[in-house]
């Protein structure tokens, strides 16, 4: 019997060419799409879950507010670990890790630059699950100048993975014995170094600091213990570790810093939502958001949708065709559950059909969507186990509904009432598939003004004045490298021809260095007269090289020996002080120590520079105070020349004159404020291509109405020719039915779409605003490929000819 049905399903649907290519081609193109963002949803999802105990290892962050600043910290105190493991039982193990930046090392003579460096406690191997190829885990970390591997960086350096006592050169003088080497940190991980240097090297971690964060915490709890529970106790235990700390540096208690309002929390998060959940201070590498899964999971299930209404719009749009059918089977004394099995194999034919295409097709284009996404998916053998059941489900289910209407409705005809063509009803009458057509673009529409606000966000960041010229600013990142040298350098390069200024700091406001002080508005360090500001090392270049604006008093000047103790401050921090004329306002700066009190440095205000942008256009502009002091972190020189290439060979010259074995490693200022909005790009461009898709695919199902809406009324053309009915009053008659329907989802998708968007845009404190124009555009657009697409049909049904069209009759 099963084998009947397929047969005559085969012949049916092969009889139907034009409509089974149609269903076929955008069912396939819509799980194709549905099924790459089902691969990037998953990849997001699975982050940090390849870790044996992911469910028991939390990180623990600091949130901290003083005066009118507040601060959220990924990081947190160099001895918080220890204390945790002797303070808590709960706490089965604990580890820092802490971003080494960049090493040099050495092979065959060239220093190579590694970017994947960090300090970690032995414990690292106890609390995340990180396999050891080679060496003992237990020791690996222990002793100082030792380190760890990775698969890929051993074989780098050593072209194999037996490697453990051998050295490695570091920065040209640091010899580090490598005690492990472990398997590659998988892709889906909130961080990804290739070495791992051993703590105890870094003397700053043997500190016994509360008022300071730096060190990435993660702790391992036993299981069973009670993470809420363990959370809620962490306020009592920082109070009784950090108050004599905040006595002697602060000069204040704990009741009387939290009676002015402030706060100084630990708090923790689960490591399964550092990746989508986290967007904090000190975070190891770049975290995604869980909104974008959101929106790629909605994109998904409105393409699915758009694909499934097709299939159901074009099943029903021949109901009428085939209802003749059906009425001949039953005089012929079919079943009405014959017939149901009937149209359901047919329907699950073409949606198996459809998804072994669209795998094909999703296998073939995931290289060029990991390329757009920034991702490296791969389909592994454990993705199959779930992606097999889930692909039967779809063509059990999308085909189960697709071919319900004509099986059960169909089924239900009479024989006699279907034979004399009282059931050939027109495409009026068909309120199924008119809201089916309506939904479709209601979707579409929602895409469309997604897309464009979106890209108005994304072009509005590109061109908003961030209160600094970023053009033609090129980076010598590792400036540092030349350690003293770093101002000779400096000097040479700004005689260059070509070279306007160049100005010799790290902290860039594209850059990542941050660091942060407190000041006060009079002597006695009074809180509620506090600031707690970005605090920069500039030197006297820095305002004129990035061309910012001064609204009162004066840029650094080496000539002004008091201005190693003067300040510059940007309008913000201004308006946090309350100041309305700052110069020559002093401000007091403690620099901490068992005396507080008296270690309190005096700075007096020089000048006032206009706001700028430092972080994303997502949060609002901070405080920031500048002072004249000497930071080799990296050179920013302007080049003020056409032939860019040739400034750059010249500068490369002095660095090779320099320090011949260190390579130059530079970027330009504007490239590296675009790849700080590099997944707002990425989320453009893929929104752009899935709507596109979406918009095609709703046009192939509208297509496949058209067509068989002109051929339901080739009679009534044919009568309407003869008549003396012009072509464009044909095809205004068979369009406008279609254009009622676009219009109807135009009304219905606006608002939606508009209140979508809005709350996207709210994640940016400056953003662009839904323009009228924007509605217009996508509702005229939608008009538009909806007329391009029924014309077609409309045209060619109108130029048939009349004696043609009434021949049977």
């Amino acid at each position: 019997m099963i084998r009947n049905y397929i047969k005559t399903a085969f012949r049916s649907l092969r009889s139907n060419k034009g409509f089974t290519a149609i269903n076929i081609g955008g069912l396939a193109l819509g799980l194709a799409a549905c099924l790459l963002i089902v691969f990037y949803v998953v990849d997001e999802l699975s982050y940090d879950r390849y870790n044996t105990n992911a469910d028991r290892i939390y990180r623990v962050n600091e949130d901290l507010k003083f005066g009118n600043n507040s601060v959220l910290y990924a990081v947190a105190m160099p001895p918080l670990a220890d204390a945790l493991k002797a303070d808590f039982p709960q706490v089965e193990n604990a580890v820092r890790i802490r971003n080494a930046g960049t090493y040099h090392i050495k092979k065959d003579g060239i220093n190579i630059k590694e970017n994947k460096v960090a300090y970690a406690d032995p414990a690292i191997f106890k609390v995340f699950t990180l396999p050891v190829i080679n060496g003992d885990a237990a020791t690996a970390l222990s002793e100082p100048n030792t380190i760890v591997l990775t698969e890929t960086s051993a074989k780098k350096y050593f072209n194999n993975t037996n490697v453990v006592g051998k050295t490695l050169l570091i920065d040209d003088h640091i010899n580090f014995k490598v005690t492990a080497v472990i398997k590659d940190i998988p892709k889906q991980s909130h961080f990804n170094f290739d070495f791992f240097v051993s703590m105890t090297t870094w003397p700053d971690s043997h500190t016994n600091q509360w008022l300071r964060s730096d060190y990435n915490t993660y702790v391992l709890l036993r299981e069973g213990a009670d993470a809420k529970k363990f959370e809620s106790s962490l306020q009592g235990f920082l109070n009784k570790h950090s108050a004599a700390e905040m006595q002697s540096d602060l000069n204040m208690s704990i009741d009387g810093f939290e009676k002015n309002g402030n706060y100084f929390r630990l708090n923790l998060t689960p490591l399964t939502d550092i990746h989508l959940r986290s967007n904090r201070t000190g975070e190891l590498s770049p975290n995604s958001t869980l909104q974008y899964v959101y929106i790629f999971s909605a994109i998904a299930l409105f393409i699915l949708i758009i694909a499934c209404v097709n299939f159901m719009n074009l099943a029903t749009a021949r109901s009428a065709n085939r209802a003749r059918e059906v009425g001949v089977r039953k005089v012929l004394g079919s079943s009405r559950g014959y017939l149901v099995a009937q149209f359901l194999t047919e329907s699950v034919m073409v949606t198996l059909a459809a998804t072994l295409i669209a795998c094909v097709v999703a296998l073939l284009s995931l290289p060029y969507f990991n390329d757009l996404a920034g991702k490296e998916i791969v389909v592994s053998a454990q993705a199959l186990k779930w992606l097999v059941p889930t692909l039967i489900l779809i063509v059990v289910i999308v085909g189960a509904l697709a071919g319900s209407y004509p099986a059960f409705y169909l089924s239900a005809f009479q024989p006699i009432n279907v034979l004399k063509g009282k059931l050939a009803n027109g495409f009026k009458n068909g309120m199924l598939r008119s809201s089916l057509v309506v939904f479709q673009f209601a979707i579409s529409i929602v895409l469309i003004i997604g897309t464009l606000v979106i890209h108005n966000q994304l072009n509005y960041i590109q061109t908003k004045n961030l209160g600094y010229n970023r053009e033609q600013v090129l980076i010598v990142q590792n400036a540092f490298e030349l350690n003293d040298q770093a101002w000779i350098f400096k000097d040479e390069v700004k005689q260059l021809p070509g070279v306007s200024n160049a100005t010799l700091t790290g902290f860039l406001p594209t850059s990542r260095w941050h660091n942060t002080s407190m000041f006060y508005k009079d002597a006695t360090l009074d809180p509620k007269k506090s600031l707690f500001p970005e605090t920069w090392q500039i030197d006297e270049d820095y305002i004129s090289t990035l061309n910012m604006k001064m609204v009162a008093g004066r840029s650094f000047s080496n000539r002004m020996p008091t201005d190693s103790l003067g300040v510059i401050i940007n309008e913000t921090a201004a308006k946090f002080l309350d100041m309305k004329e700052p110069l020559n306002k002093v401000l007091y700066r403690s620099l901490g120590g068992k005396h507080a009190a008296e270690n309190v440095k005096v700075y007096h205000i020089v000048g006032v520079v206009k706001d700028f942008h430092f972080s994303s256009l997502r949060e609002n502009i901070a405080p920031v105070v500048m002072v004249m002091d000497k930071n080799n972190g990296a050179l920013s020189i302007k080049v003020n020349s056409a032939n860019i290439k040739d400034v750059i060979a010249k500068i490369e010259d002095r660095w090779k004159t320099i320090a011949p074995s260190i390579k130059m490693d530079f970027s330009f200022m504007d490239q590296d404020f675009d790849a700080s909005y590099r997944a707002e790009q990425r989320i453009g461009q893929i929104f752009l291509i899935f709507t596109t898709l979406a918009i095609i695919i709703a046009c192939l199902g509208l297509f496949g109405l058209a067509a068989y809406a002109a051929e339901q009324r080739t009679k009534e053309i044919g009568i309407r020719k003869i008549l003396g009915a012009s072509i464009s009053g044909i095809v205004g008659m068979l369009s406008k039915d279609f254009l009622k329907l676009v219009f109807i989802a135009i009304l219905i998708a606006t608002p939606l779409a508009w209140y979508m968007m809005y709350k996207w845009l709210q994640d940016f404190a400056y953003r662009e605003t839904i323009h009228w124009w924007v509605i217009a555009i996508a509702g005229g657009a939608a008009i538009m490929v909806a007329f391009l697409t029924i014309s077609f049909q409309s045209i060619k049904a109108a130029l048939i000819n009349p004696v043609k069209s009434l021949r049977s009759e």
